[in-house]
């Protein structure tokens, strides 16, 4: 509307005037005449003027200079000079996006697609036949990858990606050999291929060549629930409880609550009820899900669709997690005989697939060791090698005291969490933490806690836990089925004792039990942080088995074997081996890529550069491929590749490093490709993204409503060949409207004070 107004009063379109420069063709020398001459008669006319006050005076000398000048801006003959393409001498490339986005009904009571097609097609817009008139035009379709758009071929919307950065960038370097004068684009704006959007920018601006986007979809839906993003860890052990952290983001239903599911094969693992934040505004919810099978487990995490959703694809996302079945091994160092061994142990004797190595000392210089593999296995007491100590996937450390290690012992403590990435657990006890000595130590910046002694020394006091809002859904922390029946369950725990006073807990570090006392008093008891690559947490209380021998706790009662199995399992539960993979991003459907990752370490997990990795890919009907990983130069121990999709259903990857003949390690992980759904989430249309590509190479940007201009547009473009187009402005509208105007008010002003 803005645009048609400014076109009626200045004879051309906005764009002219941004893309051209206006001169003067008259003579300057007889323009400044001519005004003097006008200026010195205005002033004549007017200073004899006796029936108005000077104010008065001023003004209509100023109304009649305003006419002047006016007449003198026709005279000076104004022109508008802009460069525009020579017909059929510049090629004009045309993407369009034929991913399955665009199958979204959100434009004109219709599909994308189907407006792309009209648009394209000469009974609808013609865009293309309006194009041709001055361009040739060089039209692609693009989705996974980029091709010619050949005549009579038909646009499928099938992609299950949308590679607009890699589609620029092919066009580009296809028409670079001619003159080009711009790129136009068709799409919602998504890019969710490989290498982004950044480098073709850079590219194509660089080329001085512009792209005109032209935005197909509503940048914001109606109605929608998405499963936008699902964290979970990549693995756990068999018989723990993960908690994901589900982001649903929404359109239209702020407020209300909805029931996300985990389903795995059908089977529900896990439900709860979500509360949505404001319209439009995101929500993270934490749920709980336990995992008793084994093996390569495809979690869906679902929202059932409320009536009225413009997507219904996008309410479910699909999640692997490789569930292990093997022994983590964890070492347990005790400084002095106690119960918390005995009930510890106790409570681990029956998981299969945790193994707690107790180092007790008995004595000075003497130590008992229990539920070693052999009789090698800590025969000098604490591992004094990194290669000794990093073989555990986990330390607990009891009452001992910081003097009792060597300086270089303490560093490789906080080498095994920052480094090796593995998990340390510090208990409470008399000789335990600040008690202990451990202030200033190497250990001590691991530690998600400022070490504090006690203002008393019989420092003794007697707490009831309970968990935090972090606490609430921890993993670690769940003792009965819902999340109501845990805290039920926390409520009715007897008290425990600390002789252990906890300083300010550190930023980035998070409390998870708090402990309250018979004054009020509340300290934290269990605190946990990121380290480097693992995690550190402390355990301030030091009789966790009052849990199992209290007057008040059943026989059978399970709640110490529960928390303990639980506790020791999240604390290794992603501690990685000398070799581990990931599988970066989501798998994509038949046609896209996916992205391998493995880290090699050596014995004492230092990154390896000069090993050999290779991985081997089973597909789902039974073929096999081998792909080489290529070191990433920026990191040590980083190995690299990409992996083309070419079937849908389930992929195993088995990775394998070796150094010469010797193999260092092997692991193996899944991905699923194929559920055709990925094109369906973050699906509105992404103007900012169109807006910046079409901003910075000097395009422009526009909507299904306002495309019909485009063709006109790009005929004014600087790049390939092109001719200077002369308009003359003296005739605006604008001119002849401002001229009637001042000479209107003229007259008024005489009038209102009887000069006229």
């Amino acid at each position: 509307m803005l645009e048609t107004i400014f076109t009626l009063l200045f004879k051309q379109r906005p764009i002219v005037f941004q893309r051209g420069d206006v001169v003067f063709e008259a003579s300057w020398t007889v323009l400044v005449l001519l005004a003097l001459v006008g200026a010195a008669v205005v002033w004549i006319a007017h200073r004899r003027v006796s029936a108005v006050s000077a104010r008065g005076r001023a003004v209509l000398i100023g109304v009649r200079l305003a006419v002047l000048a006016l007449l003198l801006f026709a005279l000076a003959r104004p022109t508008l000079v802009v460069p525009t393409v020579v017909p059929q001498q510049n090629a004009v490339g045309v993407l369009v996006d034929d991913s399955r986005s665009m199958r979204v009904a959100d434009v004109a009571d219709g599909s994308r697609g189907a407006w792309v097609l009209d648009a394209l097609s000469p009974e609808g817009a013609n865009l293309l036949g309006r194009l041709s008139r001055e361009f040739k035009v060089r039209p692609y379709r693009f989705a996974n990858g980029v091709e010619r758009l050949d005549p009579g071929a038909t646009l499928t919307f099938d992609g299950s990606a949308t590679a607009l950065g890699g589609a620029l960038d092919r066009v580009r370097r296809d028409l670079s050999t001619g003159p080009l004068a711009g790129i136009v684009v068709l799409s919602d704006g998504a890019d969710n291929g490989e290498g982004g959007l950044d480098d073709p920018v850079l590219q194509l601006s660089a080329a001085g060549v512009p792209v005109y986007a032209v935005g197909v979809g509503r940048d914001r839906f109606t109605r929608d629930i998405e499963v936008a993003r699902v964290e979970l860890p990549r693995a756990a052990l068999r018989g723990a409880t993960v908690v994901a952290d589900v982001l649903l983001s929404q359109r239209g239903h702020g407020g209300r609550s909805v029931r996300l599911t985990v389903e795995d094969g059908g089977r529900l693992l896990a439900s709860d009820i979500v509360r949505l934040s404001g319209d439009g505004e995101a929500t993270v919810a934490r749920i709980a899900v336990p995992l008793s099978e084994s093996g390569p487990r495809s979690l869906r995490f679902y929202v059932p669709p409320d009536p009225g959703e413009e997507i219904l694809e996008n309410n479910a996302r699909t999640v692997m997690i490789e569930v292990r079945d093997d022994r983590a091994k964890i070492l347990y160092f005790e400084g002095e005989p106690r119960f918390e061994v005995k009930f510890l142990r106790r409570a681990v004797a029956e998981d299969p697939n945790l193994q707690v190595v107790v180092l007790l000392r008995t004595a000075d210089g003497k130590f008992l060791r229990l539920d070693v593999d052999d009789a090698e296995e800590l025969a000098a007491g604490f591992p004094r090698t990194r290669e000794e100590l990093f073989a555990y996937r986990g330390v607990i450390l009891g009452s001992v005291e910081a003097s009792f290690f060597t300086h270089d012992q303490l560093r490789m403590l906080a080498e095994f969490v920052r480094q090796r990435g593995g998990g340390l657990l510090l208990l409470g006890g008399r000789r335990a933490m600040a008690e202990g000595g451990y202030t200033g130590t190497p250990l001590a910046d691991a530690l998600p806690v400022e070490l504090e002694m006690a203002e008393d020394a019989e420092y003794f006091h007697e707490l009831r836990v309970q968990p935090t809002p972090a606490g609430r859904t921890h993993p670690a922390l769940q003792l009965s089925g819902t999340l109501d029946q845990n805290a039920a369950r926390w409520d009715e725990l007897p008290v425990l004792s600390t002789v252990n006073r906890l300083g300010r807990v550190k930023p980035g570090a998070s409390t998870l039990l708090r402990g309250s006392g018979e004054g009020g008093d509340e300290a934290p008891v269990l605190v946990q942080q990121r380290y480097g690559a693992g995690r550190a947490a402390v355990f301030s209380v030091q009789d966790t088995w009052v849990w199992q021998m209290h007057a008040d706790m059943a026989v059978d009662d399970l709640t110490h074997e529960t928390l303990w199995r639980q506790l020791l399992r999240w604390l290794v539960s992603d501690v990685p081996d000398r070799v581990a993979v990931a599988v970066e991003g989501d798998a994509g459907d038949v046609g896209s890529r996916v992205r391998l990752a493995a880290t090699v370490y050596d014995s004492a997990y230092l990154g390896l550069n000069d090993a050999t990795v290779t991985a081997r890919v089973l597909t789902p009907g039974g073929g096999e491929r081998e792909v080489a990983l290529e070191w990433d130069v920026s990191r040590d121990g980083e190995y690299r590749a990409g992996l083309a999709v070419e079937e849908a259903g389930p992929h195993e990857v088995r990775v394998e490093a070796r150094a010469g003949e010797r193999l260092l390690g092997s692991v193996v992980t899944h991905f699923v490709a194929g559920d055709g759904t990925a094109e369906f989430f973050g699906a509105e249309m992404r103007r900012a993204a169109l807006e910046r590509l079409a901003q910075e190479t000097g395009g422009r940007f526009y909507t299904t409503e306002t495309v019909g201009s485009l063709p006109e547009d790009i005929r004014y473009t600087e790049r390939g060949n092109t001719v200077l187009e002369r308009h003359e402005l003296w005739d605006m509208p604008i001119v002849l409207l401002l001229l009637l105007g001042l000479l209107g008010t003229e007259w008024s002003l005489r009038r209102a004070r009887g000069l006229a």
